[in-house]
């Protein structure tokens, strides 16, 4: 039997590079801003992309705090958790939110838009939110994305 000598590529853990980049969020969209993140982290940028392989990079979101949320959100969409017990809802403004924990709010819209699968919750260990412009990775010298 002879072997073509096209293959398809299949990315695993042995042969992913992974590299450093820095999202700045300061006066963009809340929401592109983590649809960029979410790419980055599936790896879908780049041309070894595998669906069921954890094939991202690692991402650092600086200026968490200065994001802006368009339109009507501030005041109209929730952050909400439920504790299980009745009455145990508990609903908090966007806006009050992106004042008090806007990591978290990058967080959840991140979290949102990645797939609903074991890969996300390893990928996710890759994301590192801060809320100034000063961050604890520059030992590995992560580039700045531009393509948008």
């Amino acid at each position: 039997m002879e072997v073509s000598p096209m293959s398809t590529f299949m990315a695993n853990k042995g042969n992913i590079v992974r590299k450093w980049y820095i999202l700045d969020a300061a006066g963009k969209p809340l929401g592109k801003t983590a649809a960029t993140a979410a790419t980055l982290l599936r790896g879908k940028h780049k041309p070894e992309f595998t669906p069921h392989a954890d094939c991202g990079d690692f991402v650092v979101i600086i200026n968490a705090e200065k994001a802006v949320l368009t339109g009507k959100k501030g005041e109209q969409k929730f952050y909400r958790t439920h504790s299980g017990y009745p009455g145990g809802l508990k609903e908090t403004k966007y806006r009050i939110l992106m004042q008090e924990k806007p990591e978290l709010a990058m967080k959840v819209a991140i979290r949102g838009m990645m797939p609903r699968n074991v890969v996300t919750k390893d990928s996710l260990t890759r994301l590192h939110i801060y809320r100034g412009a000063e961050h604890n990775q520059a030992a590995q010298k992560p580039e700045a994305w531009t393509a948008e």
